[in-house]
């Protein structure tokens, strides 16, 4: 009997996790992965932006494009072979504006570029002497 006790708790325990990981939707699986699939540049998209007030279409982005929610709608597309290109969209209540990046770069999909900028860690030394 004292044998058996841990084979019953690791069984209990397996099907216990087993049965929490089964509680997310298909729905929410397929989108999940319907999202990871656009971060990734595998999914072909075109985003509209509409004036709410005239019904008039304010801009457009067409490709395969990852989008983000940070406050503005930021856009960022691969065009092709080392060419991504980031769009920000913004609105406020009367007024809404893109800013579009008109040409491709090569940037790095594995590294991240940090920029330093000398003036902003060397501080300014003033050097007074008398004779």
């Amino acid at each position: 009997m004292k044998n058996r006790k841990p084979a019953i708790i690791a069984v209990v325990a397996l099907s216990s996790a087993l049965a929490l990981t089964g509680c997310e939707s298909a729905a929410s699986t397929a989108s999940k992965n319907a999202s990871t699939a656009a971060d990734n540049f595998e999914v072909q998209r075109k985003i509209i932006g509409v004036n709410t007030r005239t019904d008039n279409y304010l801009f457009f982005v067409e490709g395969r494009c990852s989008i983000e929610r940070a406050g503005d709608l930021i856009v960022t597309c691969k065009h092709g072979e080392n060419d991504y290109r980031k769009h920000y969209v913004g609105q406020a209540t009367d007024v809404a504006w893109v800013s579009t990046q008109m040409d491709g770069i090569d940037v790095s999909e594995y590294h991240t570029r940090v920029v330093v900028k000398p003036q902003g860690i060397i501080p300014d030394i003033d050097l007074k002497t008398s004779f």
